[in-house]
């Protein structure tokens, strides 16, 4: 796992390695302008024609040594200085060192354009900004929003806060590459529109200080995800691999089961039951034969809930639909007391009927979107907010909640969050979840506790669309993909 700090901490870890290191300040600065520089080679090639907006701190220095850089690798450069009273001393150390042949110029009130710039650097405040932009600056962030180059912001976009909404003006960055560690406000759906595509850059932070920091945010990596995956024995039998109910299907949305169903299989579960209504015996017989089946004494919905003494696991949710009925049997199995993965109508259930939240058992696993979760909690303010809510929600019911999305983020009743970093927009299609849910049913079946099985079952998942969106296509990707390269991701890190 990367360990997410915050600002302070940031700051701390800067002194720490420039004083254990030691490194001299200016060439720390210079360590990340060269890590920039090399990223920003790799994606524009040197006919570019580069402006760089400085304001007068550590980041406008980080600025201008990028400037420099830039312009000893023969790109054409031109420089806008948005002046304030303080200067930092790396700042200073930095203009000096401009080469005369690079246009320097002061931003002022009546600089309306950058002209002639394909590509636009934002270094104007760094990321321990705490209060929002005003007048000049104000003025040079509306600014570089105006022009048609591609923005690109250095450690952070200017005006953004690191950790807290922020309100004021902000640059609409394209590309922002961060140094060493992800910040918070990158993973939060509010910020996507000022971060655009970003990107860590390591400029050799000490990591012994990293390791020791605390922290209750993380952001998953492959190789986090590779260490919960549980080897396989020589002499397993499917008992080891844990029985699952899964309640899913009605008419009409009995695709949603059959998706979860074999997400679960995938997954791999060793016996799954499915509960459907009569109606979709047959289609599961033909459709998922591996599938064992509980049939519901209603043609057509969840009406009844089966015992579930024989199963480790009871996932339920996807196309039950919210007939009172089905309200009734969902009901009964909360009471039975099974760890559970709950999504799709039985969180709506849940949020009409919050009566129902003390029934949800210990160790189980909520899957709501952003709309589903605002059912259950309330509206946010901002997505800050609606964080401390789902950390919130997660102690208050002793169980996992992850809320779906890019990085989706999945909270902890100790009052951890965990942001995941597999997925594409590819995936935003109808079934998606359902596959989901079989995931983590199938994991926590098999005994992976509820937080390892979120962290685990959220990566493959988005594992899986991402090596189906490189064949197929964004565009053309269909949940069904997800379970066929299910195999692929699990292959892939183990």
């Amino acid at each position: 796992m990367l360990k997410i700090l915050d600002i302070g901490q940031i700051r701390q870890l800067d002194e720490y390695t420039i004083k254990h290191e030691p490194v001299a300040s200016i060439d720390l600065m210079e360590r990340a302008c060269r890590a920039f520089v090399i990223w920003f080679g790799r994606k524009f090639d040197v006919s570019k024609r580069v402006g760089v907006v400085c304001g007068t701190g550590n980041n406008g220095g980080d600025g201008l040594g990028i400037a420099r850089m830039l312009d000893e690798a023969g790109y054409l450069v031109a420089v806008w200085i948005v002046q304030s009273p303080k200067q930092s001393k790396d700042f200073l150390t930095n203009q000096e060192r401009l080469p005369g042949k690079i246009d320097l110029n002061d931003f002022g009130s009546e600089t309306t354009s950058f002209p002639e710039c394909d590509v636009l650097i934002d270094a104007i405040f760094g990321s321990g900004l705490t209060r929002t932009a005003v007048g000049i600056h104000h003025e040079a962030i509306q600014a570089i929003n105006n022009t048609d180059a591609v923005r690109i912001a250095v450690d952070i976009p200017s005006g953004l806060f690191a950790d807290q909404h922020a309100s004021g003006p902000v640059v609409n960055a394209h590309f922002t590459t961060t140094f060493q560690v992800p910040k918070l406000a990158f993973l939060l759906p509010e910020n996507n529109r000022y971060v655009g595509e970003w990107q860590i850059v390591d400029i050799g932070l000490d990591k012994t200080f990293v390791s020791q920091c605390e922290t209750q945010r993380y952001y998953m990596t492959r190789k986090s995800a590779k260490k919960l995956v549980k080897p396989r024995k020589l002499f397993s039998h499917k008992g080891d691999f844990g029985h699952a109910l899964l309640v899913a299907g009605s008419y009409g949305k009995m695709g949603a089961g059959v998706l979860a169903a074999r997400g679960a299989l995938r997954a791999g579960v060793g016996l799954l039951t499915v509960h459907v209504p009569s109606c979709g015996m047959s289609i599961f017989q033909t459709t998922v034969p591996e599938a064992m089946l509980s049939v519901d004494p209603h043609e057509t919905i969840f009406s009844r809930a089966p015992s579930v003494d024989a199963f480790d696991v009871v996932g339920i949710g996807p196309g039950i639909g919210q007939a009172e009925t089905s309200v009734s049997a969902f009901r009964e199995i909360l009471e039975f007391g099974k760890p559970m993965v709950i999504d799709a109508d039985a969180l709506n259930i849940l949020g009409a009927h919050r009566e129902l939240m003390h029934l949800v058992p210990v160790g189980s696993i909520l899957t709501p979107h952003q709309r589903e979760f605002e059912r259950l909690v309330g509206k946010s303010e901002n997505d800050f907010d609606r964080l401390t809510k789902q950390l919130a929600l997660a102690s208050q019911l002793k169980s996992i909640v992850l809320v779906k999305g890019a990085h989706t983020a999945i909270a902890t009743p100790e009052g951890a969050v965990y942001f995941n970093n597999t997925g594409n927009p590819g995936m935003a299609t109808g079934g998606s979840g359902d596959v989901l849910t079989g995931i983590l049913t199938a994991l926590l079946a098999q005994g992976h506790s509820a937080k390892d099985a979120a962290i685990l079952g959220v990566y493959l998942h988005g594992l899986a669309g991402d090596l189906a969106a490189k064949e197929k296509g964004q565009h053309s990707l269909i949940a069904s993909d997800l379970t066929d390269f299910l195999p692929v991701a699990f292959k892939s890190i183990s």
